[in-house]
């Protein structure tokens, strides 16, 4: 596809995305105590966004995922949490 058609195409979805997530941290502002890993790791996923380099999703993913390549003893939840808990706050 060219540049435009792919704008004609995903435009409007990204615009979207992109508001929800101004809205997100918004609310977050808003609330009162403290935040979690989970906010560093979205912080340092939207500093690659910035990147004018290839292979922006994959910075994305990294930054959310655990760097670490040993596995762990044992699980301490059931349930994913979208960003790793070693990431510092």
């Amino acid at each position: 596809m060219t540049r435009q058609q792919v704008l004609d195409l995903y435009f409007m979805d990204a615009r979207s995305k992109l508001i929800d997530l101004a809205a997100f941290l918004d609310r977050l502002d808003r609330s009162e105590g403290e935040a979690d890993f989970r906010l560093s790791g979205l912080r340092k996923a939207i500093e690659e966004l910035n990147k004018n380099q290839p292979e922006r999703a994959k910075g994305v993913l990294l930054a959310l995922s655990d760097p670490t390549t040993g596995p762990i003893p044992a699980a301490t939840t059931k349930a994913a949490c979208g960003a790793w808990p070693g990431m510092k706050t």
